[in-house]
């Protein structure tokens, strides 16, 4: 009877070490399984952890400015391509755009502030790093700033000033300079006595005003320095023409002439050529264009006053790439202008 008892024990035995040796594979892939599942975890909340890092990193320095990127893309709003003062402050632009490696969006308004407003509604739908606009109208781009500033798109300005919104930096020739250094051109010349004709630039621009009070503010000093006229010609070539032609025959004895810009001395040259009177008449503009340059050394225009408009374009790009890779910029720049005349105009670079 104590056999058979002996082997069923034993059967049990054997039975439960076989379940327990089948056990522990069991128990050792689930406690893989876990060690799995608690890396694969710690894994993706180190991802999280990281993307929320550099996420935040992105904002600090959009917040700060400090972001360095290449490729740039900035727009241009040109107020018109058809002067070639305009002509070549595009170039300068361009020139600076292509050293730095940032793409332009440009935009012509052919002189007319309706047209400008809707090129700078068209230029934020683009989304630009930043806006450069060259003003029809000092008082009708506000609204177009404004615009620029909700969108969260910093504003620069160049020439002509805007009277409103907020512009990161402006830079400019000093216009009530051009205009007393045109007026004491004259005075000089005339030796402090003569008739003189003032043709005016578009007056809704600070340029256009601040030239004619700067020339202004010097024929005033000078009694004997008579302005027989003074007209609008919204620095427009053919409108000079025009206005000069009508001026010559309602005076027949003028002395000297200010146009506020070459593109209106060159038109009124046009008029005296005509009239046989460009020898009698002293004349100066403004600007040093190649035109006008071309003039004074062929001695039919007596001299200009250079506001080279190459390096203006270049100035002002430089200014918003600095700004956009986080360094300070001045508010207001305002550029070295200087007569040119008979004397001076070989020695005079305008371009590189």
């Amino acid at each position: 009877m104590k056999k058979p008892f002996a082997v069923v024990m034993a059967a049990m035995m054997v039975a439960g070490m076989m379940a327990g040796c089948s056990s522990k594979p069991q128990e050792t892939t689930a406690a893989a399984t876990e060690t799995e599942t608690i890396a694969a975890e710690t894994t993706a909340a180190e991802t999280e952890a990281e993307s929320k890092a550099e996420e935040k990193a992105d904002e600090s320095k959009e917040e700060t400015g400090a972001e360095k990127k290449d490729g740039y893309v900035i727009g241009l709003a040109m107020n018109t391509q058809t002067n070639p003062f305009f002509v070549d402050v595009k170039d300068g632009v361009q020139k600076a755009a292509d050293e730095h490696g940032i793409e332009l969006y440009i935009t012509d308004a052919q002189d007319d502030p309706t047209i400008q407003m809707k090129d700078v509604e068209n230029l934020i739908t683009k989304n630009p790093d930043a806006i450069i606009i060259d003003t029809c109208d000092s008082d009708a781009i506000v609204s177009s700033i404004e615009a620029c500033n909700e969108a969260g798109i910093p504003v620069f300005t160049m020439d002509r000033e805007a009277n409103g919104g907020d512009v990161i930096s402006h830079i400019g020739y000093d216009a009530i300079k051009s205009g007393k250094l045109a007026g004491q051109f004259l005075v000089d010349s005339l030796g402090g006595k003569g008739k003189i004709v003032e043709l005016q630039g578009i007056m809704g621009t600070n340029v256009a005003q601040q030239r004619s009070e700067g020339f202004n503010s010097v024929i005033a000093e000078n009694p004997d320095m008579e302005i027989v006229a003074c007209q609008v010609a919204d620095f427009d070539r053919a409108k000079a023409m025009s206005v000069m032609e009508n001026i010559l025959q309602a005076n027949p004895e003028i002395d000297g002439l200010y146009a506020a810009n070459d593109e209106m001395l060159l038109g009124a040259l046009e008029a005296m050529d005509a009239a046989g009177r460009t020898a009698d008449i002293v004349k100066v503009g403004c600007d040093a264009i190649d035109d006008t340059l071309e003039a004074i050394k062929d001695k039919r225009v007596e001299a200009t006053i250079a506001e080279p408009p190459f390096f203006l374009g270049k100035a002002i790009l430089n200014t918003a790439y600095d700004y956009l890779e986080g360094k300070e910029v001045e508010a207001h720049v305002v550029l070295d202008n200087q007569l040119v005349t008979q004397d001076t105009v070989d020695s005079l670079v305008t371009k590189e």
